[in-house]
């Protein structure tokens, strides 16, 4: 597989003379088909790492590799006593913040009685100007007793307007501590609930990074998951060959644990950043039939195929000279010829030579 192009049929008609050490060759017609090698592995579309959201000691890792996990299932689990610890108080706060917005509260019954007792004592002052009023027009009582009994009233009636207020403010600053206690509170919730480390849908254990007693910062990778959904052929292609790729090519791969069997593909994927790792760029071929052989990081060769032509001039690559001239027999000067497809065996001659020449090798 390791060729840059592949022949339909490997028939060329090869004319050895006898004379001396000379060997003739004559020009065939047949299939050719440029291809890019490259190198690759099988890897899962939707692989991902499995990160501690929360710092202290793993105290339970429960899987093993090659476990295939539902949604939710637990992972790794986190000893951060700090953060339950915090989710506890938090609960207690919000449950005492609840119980503050309700008529069993303390400050509220207070603020309630005061108002009650305001509201009483602003009905009583009332009454009595009333009554003063009332006295005044009989000229029972002076007019500097009407007004006294007047803002005795005014003075109770703002007094129970304030009382009412501070209830409401009250009632409001509950409700403001409430709503502060479940934003908390559901915080710690969360920051408790890292704690447990959940595979994030169904996927397979591909490697465990972490072990029970390691300590685990936030952001560390615990495991690597995988879904088994669809694997692909992720192909390494190098700078100088990458642009004659594209979406839709076929490929023919070969795992290297079943050489001799070739899978087909086709490139669905181009990933336009340049792997520094592999130092190539990467894009990856579909299989058009499901794998016997799923294991992630399995190594594999490809050919892609790029152009093919069909019943066209070639000859050996070693009767091509740099200049792209060839020895034709019974010519004493060399004969120039437009080339198509090259590789290192074979070349495909669009002009200058017929299947009824007879080439020699290149002079020394």
């Amino acid at each position: 597989m390791r060729g840059n192009f592949f022949l339909g049929f490997w028939l060329v008609i090869f004319f050895w003379s006898c004379k001396g050490s000379q060997q003739e060759v004559q020009p065939v017609k047949n299939d050719i088909t440029e291809t890019v090698f490259a190198s690759g592995m099988l890897v899962a579309n939707d692989r991902y790492n499995l990160t501690a959201q929360s710092e202290g000691y793993l105290s339970e890792v429960p899987v093993k590799e090659g476990d295939v996990l539902e949604q939710g299932t637990m992972v790794a689990r986190i000893d951060n006593s700090t953060a339950d610890a915090q989710a506890q108080a938090a609960e207690r706060q919000l449950n005492i913040a609840k119980q503050n917005i309700t008529d069993a509260s303390p400050a509220l019954q207070e603020a309630k009685a005061a108002s009650e007792i305001a509201e009483q004592k602003m009905n009583q002052e009332k009454k009595q100007a009333d009554r003063y009023q009332a006295l005044y027009q009989s000229k029972s009582v002076s007019k500097l007793e009407l007004e006294n009994a007047q803002l005795s009233y005014e003075s109770a009636k703002t007094n129970w307007i304030a009382a009412k207020k501070k209830m409401a403010q009250i009632q409001q600053q509950a409700e403001w501590t409430k709503a502060g206690q479940d934003a908390s509170a559901a915080a710690q919730r969360n920051a408790s609930g890292y704690n447990m480390v959940k595979a994030l849908s169904k996927s397979r254990v591909m490697k465990l990074m972490k072990k029970p007693g390691d300590y685990v910062r936030k952001g560390d990778v615990i495991a690597i998951m995988a879904g088994m959904q669809q694997i692909v052929a992720q192909l390494n292609v190098d700078e100088n060959s990458i642009k004659k790729i594209k979406e839709g090519q076929r490929a023919h791969i070969q795992l290297n644990v079943e050489k001799g069997q070739v899978l087909e593909g086709t490139v669905t994927t181009l990933y336009p950043l340049y792997d520094e790792v592999s130092q190539s760029f990467l894009c990856d071929v579909v299989f058009e039939k499901p794998l016997s052989f799923d294991v992630i990081g399995t190594r594999l060769e490809a050919n892609i195929d790029i152009v093919s032509r069909h019943q066209v001039l070639l000859i050996p690559r070693t009767y091509l000279s740099y200049s792209n001239t060839v020895q034709v027999k019974g010519k004493e000067q060399p004969s120039h010829v437009e080339v198509g497809i090259r590789s290192t065996e074979w070349v495909e001659i669009k002009s200058g030579l017929t299947d009824q020449d007879i080439l020699i090798p290149l002079k020394k």
